[in-house]
């Protein structure tokens, strides 16, 4: 798991190591690869509490101020007091956090004065673009933000799976089978063979495992937000709700 992570997903006698089980970790200056850990996290993380923000009604340029200067403070170890892994996901406390710091006008508004540098690099243009793209209908903040938070998930497993082809020299497969992920294409399997060169066969063995190394990449990218690998298949019916849900 991106050479960070130590847990397995079976049952365990150890509590794991986990990206979110190193957040609360985060605050002892001493653990720089629990720092690392938290950093990387909210750089994965950051555009659904952008979205929420943006749906709250703040402007781009606020929701920018914001979420950037809210990892600043996630950071420096703020808010990391309420970081009990037994008392939620990753995706809960951040939502929960950030309420608080949003909240704290007065801090708020001293904190913009002081004008840090940037600490997390966002790509907050892309960010705009993509909330420019979302459903105008009436979707909560909340529920907005639930459903940023799965589909960012599913973007990173998409990109690591695109990665492995790439190491292997194949990114052109990647590019020909990725449509059948979650089952959005209904293309000929025997065409398309011929048109990779391989039996009707060997096609539907590739396709088959691609799409367990799918499901597998997805329940890592979920153990990395809980502290316990039992808690992966709640956590992951409820993404998956959450995706389903209108």
């Amino acid at each position: 798991m991106d050479g960070e992570t130590t847990q397995t997903l079976g049952g365990v006698s150890q509590f794991p190591t986990t990206r979110w089980t190193l957040v609360v970790a985060a605050g002892d200056p001493q653990r720089k690869e629990a720092r690392s850990a938290l950093a990387s996290l909210c750089e994965n993380y950051w555009y659904p509490l952008y979205a929420y923000l943006r749906r709250r009604g703040y402007t781009a340029d606020q929701a920018q101020d914001l979420t950037q200067e809210f990892f600043m403070r996630i950071l420096e170890g703020r808010y990391l007091d309420r970081a009990d892994p037994k008392k939620g996901r990753f995706r809960s406390f951040l939502l929960t956090s950030l309420k608080f710091f949003v909240a704290d006008e007065g801090d708020r508004e001293r904190a913009q004065k002081r004008g840090r540098g940037v600490l997390v690099p966002l790509e907050f243009s892309s960010g705009e673009e993509r909330y420019q793209r979302e459903p105008a209908h009436d979707e909560t903040p909340e529920r907005i933000f639930e459903r940023r938070w799965v589909l960012s998930m599913l973007d990173r497993v998409v990109e690591r799976l695109r990665n492995e082809f790439v190491r292997h020299g194949r990114p052109e497969h990647f590019e020909r089978l990725k449509m059948f992920l979650l089952g959005q294409s209904d293309a000929p399997y025997a065409a398309l063979a011929r048109e990779m060169n391989t039996s009707e066969g060997a096609l539907k063995v590739a396709i088959h495992r691609l799409r367990k190394r799918y499901r597998d990449f997805f329940r890592q990218e979920i153990a990395d937000t809980v502290a316990d690998p039992a808690e992966v298949e709640s956590e992951l019916r409820y993404l998956a709700a959450v995706l389903t849900s209108k």
